[in-house]
């Protein structure tokens, strides 16, 4: 099993996903549920089209944390 970090981001009127192990493989979708949706199938695809082809599927190195700064 893998496991991979995705960021969702609020965009213009959509959501956008990426994961920054997985450069080139994004989502979209209307809302951020389904664009989490969308981008498991696109990290499944893309998986496996790589071991389909015989290359290595890259290490997850990414992490990420909220970090809280009060206002001046």
């Amino acid at each position: 099993m893998y496991h991979f970090l995705i960021v969702v981001e609020k965009a213009n009127g959509n959501f956008s996903a990426y994961s920054p192990d997985l450069p080139g493989c994004v989502a979209t979708g209307k809302t951020r549920e389904q664009t989490t949706r969308n981008m498991y199938q696109a990290i499944e695809m893309h998986v496996r089209g790589l071991i389909e082809d015989k290359l290595p599927v890259p290490k997850s190195h990414s992490f990420a944390e909220f970090v809280a700064v009060a206002p001046a």
